[in-house]
């Protein structure tokens, strides 16, 4: 595990006891929630193996869950797999979920495991300065024509940009930095923003794209948090906007996340 990798479990250990609390609170995540969910729902088989790459607390495990799919989830933070340990035995998912403390960029402690889905949620692969080697082995761990939906924070987010207007300089250029830092919970690591070209450049031999969509970039991402209890109208025409779009140049691209499915080829 890298020093970095290390910071990345503290920061998201420290924040599990709140994850929840915090997601509820802001219903701008359940916007890109629904999104990915749809996707995944739209591309997966029935009764297909999951691999989740940072799980979080499991939010999004317990719904795929109880659509049927069988998941191995993965999170390198202790303290986010507690809580989901907690939740499978409350829900007696235990014969669906299993969990394992895993860095995606050591998935191959996984073993010689495949699976038919491989999914990864809200820019969690951004914590990575080496993604082009967590790409390299998805193929590995996917069944023939397995499928990954990866959500992927871009270099250009259009609403952060806005934040120059405001005076927040640093909030507005953050992307552009070759290595960035982000804080939770008082703890500092890197990050590192990537280009769905970038993703595309270093699958091409392997992998076919099914669906490359923009999200938040008509509907004001996380931070904005707020926004649709003051705006609950304009949220409304803003969330039809993205809906109508969101598959299309430049607004794949230029978002606060977007969402890419891949195909593994035959």
């Amino acid at each position: 595990m890298t020093s970095n990798d290390q910071l990345v479990s503290q920061a998201f250990s420290l924040q599990s006891a709140v994850f929840d609390k915090l997601n509820n609170e802001n219903k701008l995540t359940a916007h890109l929630r629904a999104i990915y969910r749809e996707e995944v729902m739209k591309q997966a088989k029935e009764q297909s193996r999951f691999l989740e790459l940072n799980c979080g607390t499991g939010i999004d495990t317990l719904f795929f869950a109880n659509q049927g799919f069988r998941l191995l989830s993965t999170d390198i933070a202790a303290g986010m797999l507690n809580e989901l340990d907690r939740k499978i035995r409350e829900h007696h998912l235990e014969d669906v979920i299993n969990t394992r403390q895993c860095s995606f960029n050591e998935l191959n402690n996984l073993g010689n495991q495949q699976f038919d889905y491989i999914i990864s949620n809200f820019g969690g692969l951004n914590c990575t300065g080496k993604l082009d080697q967590v790409l390299d082995q998805l193929k590995t761990f996917l069944t023939e024509k397995g499928k990954a939906t990866l959500v992927i924070m871009p270099v250009v987010s259009p609403w952060e940009l806005i934040m120059a207007l405001k005076g927040d300089f640093k909030t507005a250029f953050r992307r552009f930095k070759k290595d960035a830092t982000a804080h939770i919970e008082g703890v500092h690591f890197s990050l590192r923003y990537y280009n769905p070209s970038y993703i595309k450049r270093h699958l091409k031999s392997d992998f076919d794209v099914l669906t490359l969509k923009g999200i938040y970039f008509a509907v004001p991402p996380e931070f904005y948090q707020g926004f649709i209890e003051r705006y609950p109208r304009l949220y409304k025409f803003l969330q039809k906007v993205e809906r109508r779009l969101s598959n299309y140049f430049p607004f794949n691209i230029f978002c606060d996340h977007y969402l890419i499915t891949i195909q593994k080829k035959s």
